[in-house]
């Protein structure tokens, strides 16, 4: 009996894990290339090609093309390929930049990552040179371009120290929000977590990843933000992590942070490994370290 072409082209599909009409955007992400903003930056700088042309916006796939970036050839993942993905919770210290390559040669968190078995990590949010904290890292990049996406309104909780005390007039301003110069920002809580004159601790916690919005936020009612620790991104916390350490995320906190984003058919063999020294957290979400902690990579 003779094989229809359409039998043919659904398993040329199956093998390809694409289906027609799926944006390279989303095809390059979930190969682990990048989040699918940066994607979509490099296709309009002209950095991916298709079949040796440009790549467009939107452009659909069908698994079957030959997609570089930068020259260099890109292995679309098969659809079970997708279900491995890594992920890393890290404890960047400040002084450290959360970019892949810095001009200035300053050190970068990726210099601490170890390589992932397939695609490249992605950093789920930025922290700031001066900032240091909880930092994610995947190489599912629609993952991380929905945990990044205000659409999610997902949760970033910091520790705070302030030089003075705030009044609750100042406060309340935070809650119901401030004019920023790139628009109205607020917080969704705050909450004081003691000390006095220069050592006030407040936990604060925001939906958007705007570039310096904390520090912004106080400095827009008078007051200067002295230490900044991110102790929690959506289900995750930075727990008992010190400076410079990391560990492979629970499988519970990967399934956490896929159903957070509506992802709830997220990977079945999430690649997820034992939960280094796992603790719960210090009044401030993070227990500052002494001296320079060693890098867990289990």
């Amino acid at each position: 009996m003779k094989k229809s072409g359409a039998a043919k082209s659904s398993r040329s599909r199956a093998r390809s894990g694409t289906e027609p009409g799926e944006r390279i955007q989303k095809v390059l992400a979930n190969a682990g290339v990048g989040s699918r903003r940066q994607i979509e930056r490099w296709i309009t700088e002209g950095r991916i090609t298709v079949d040796g042309r440009p790549a467009v916006l939107g452009q659909a796939l069908t698994g079957r093309e030959e997609v570089r970036v930068d020259g260099r050839r890109v292995k679309l993942a098969p659809a079970r390929a997708r279900r491995a993905h890594g992920f890393l919770a890290y404890y960047k210290p400040a002084g450290t930049v959360t970019t892949r390559d810095d001009p200035d040669r300053r050190a970068t968190v990726f210099d601490a990552l170890p390589a992932p078995k397939r695609g490249r990590w992605i950093s789920i949010g930025r922290l700031d040179i001066a900032t240091s904290g909880l930092l994610l890292f995947t190489t599912d990049g629609e993952l991380a371009h929905r945990l990044m996406h205000p659409r999610y309104g997902i949760e970033r909780e910091y520790a705070v120290r302030l030089l003075g005390q705030p009044s609750q007039e100042q406060l309340e301003r935070l809650r119901q929000g401030v004019e920023l110069e790139d628009g109205p920002a607020k917080v969704e809580s705050v909450e004081p977590r003691g000390g006095t004159g220069s050592n006030v601790w407040y936990h604060v916690v925001v939906k958007e990843g705007r570039n310096r919005e904390i520090r912004r936020l106080f400095e827009a009612i008078g007051l200067v933000v002295s230490r900044l620790i991110r102790v929690r991104y959506g289900p995750v916390e930075l727990g008992e992590l010190r400076r410079g350490e990391m560990r492979r995320l629970a499988r519970a906190e990967v399934e956490a942070l896929y159903r957070a984003v509506g992802m709830h058919d997220g990977p079945a063999k999430a690649a997820a490994g034992k939960l280094a020294e796992s603790a719960a957290p210090s009044p401030h979400g993070a227990r500052p370290a002494t001296g320079r902690a060693s890098r867990r990579r289990g």
